[in-house]
C-alpha cells in the first residue's frame, strides 16, 4: 500500500483518499504511531521554488534509531554526509540523478524524486498504526481523517493538525475557510490526456476520476502558465502508481511535452 504527494500540494492516502493541502511547514507525513515504541517516522518541508511551484526542501526520518536527512543530490545519516548507496543495519540507500530511495528492512519502502514527489510503501503489519498526512492506513477512506467521532474536518485543517511545532519556525498555517475553485473548464483537456492509448494498461488499475481532478486543480493554480509542473506533475504521478500497480504505461513524454 502507498501514500504518495506531489505537485500541486496533492496527497493520496494510504486509504485511497485525495487531497490537497499547501502548508510550508514541516509535517509529519507518515508515522508509527504506536503508544509504545515507534518504529519510524518521516517528516518533509515544501517550499515554493523560484516559479512560484511547490517543491520538497527537505525529508527528515527515523527508522528506528538512525536518523536520514535528505536534500535533492544529499543525504545525511546520523549527522554525516554519505555517498550512496549506502547500508547500515536495516536501511538500504540508493539515489541517482532522478529518484532516491530508501528500503527499510521494517517494512518500509521511499521513493523521492528530489523535486515535488514523494511516495511510501509500507507493510500492512503497520495497518491501523500510522498517523500523519498519510492518514490511518485503517482502510476506509475518510474515518479518523476527515472524519473522526461526531467531529468532520476539512483537508486544510487535517493537514494543519499534522504540523510539526519547532519554536522558531516561521510559517503560516493555510487558511482553512478556503475553498477550492471548480475547474471545469479543464475536465476536458485532463481528461483527454490520461485516457490517451500510452495509459492503456493504467484504465482498470487506477482510479482515473481522481487523477483527472488533481489534474484540473493543478491548471487551475496555474492560471494560464504552461510550464511542465502544471501539465506533468499530476500525469507522472498516474505514471509513477501505474507502474507501482504492475501497470505498463508507455512511452508518454515527448520533445514538446513534459
Amino acid at each position: 500500500y502507498v501514500c504518495s504527494t506531489w505537485g500541486n500540494n496533492h496527497f493520496k492516502t494510504f486509504d485511497g483518499d485525495v487531497y490537497q493541502f499547501p502548508g510550508l511547514c514541516e509535517y509529519n507525513f507518515v508515522s508509527d504511531c504506536r503508544e509504545a515504541y515507534k518504529e519510524f517516522s518521516v517528516h518533509i518541508q515544501r517550499a515554493l521554488n523560484s516559479n512560484g511551484h511547490p517543491e520538497i526542501q527537505y525529508i527528515l526520518m527515523k527508522i528506528k534509531d538512525i536518523m536520514v536527512y535528505l536534500k535533492p543530490n544529499l543525504v545525511v545519516v546520523d549527522g554525516r554526509i554519505v555517498k550512496t548507496p549506502y547500508y547500515t543495519s536495516g536501511v538500504l540507500i540508493e539515489s541517482n540523478e532522478i529518484y532516491t530511495k530508501i528500503y527499510a528492512k521494517l517494512g518500509m519502502v521511499l521513493m523521492w524524486n528530489q523535486q515535488d514527489a514523494l511516495m511510501v510503501e509500507l507493510d500492512n503489519k503497520f495497518n491501523n498504526h500510522t498517523c500523519g498526512l498519510c492518514g490511518d492506513y485503517n482502510g476506509i477512506q475518510i474515518y479518523n481523517e476527515f472524519i473522526n467521532g461526531d467531529a468532520s474536518y476539512n483537508s486544510i485543517t487535517y493537514g494543519n493538525m499534522q504540523k510539526i511545532s519547532k519554536p522558531n519556525a516561521k510559517c503560516e498555517d493555510p487558511d482553512e475557510t478556503q475553498a477550492l475553485p471548480s475547474c471545469n473548464e479543464h475536465r476536458d483537456e485532463c481528461q483527454k490526456l490520461l485516457t490517451s492509448p500510452v495509459f492503456a494498461d493504467c484504465r482498470l488499475r487506477l482510479n482515473l476520476e481522481m487523477y483527472i481532478q488533481a489534474c484540473m486543480q493543478d491548471k487551475c493554480a496555474c492560471d494560464g502558465k504552461e510550464d511542465s509542473f502544471c501539465l506533468c506533475s499530476t500525469i507522472s504521478e498516474y505514471s509513477r502508481q501505474c507502474s507501482h500497480a504492475g501497470g505498463r504505461p508507455g512511452e508518454w513524454r515527448t520533445q514538446n511535452f513534459c
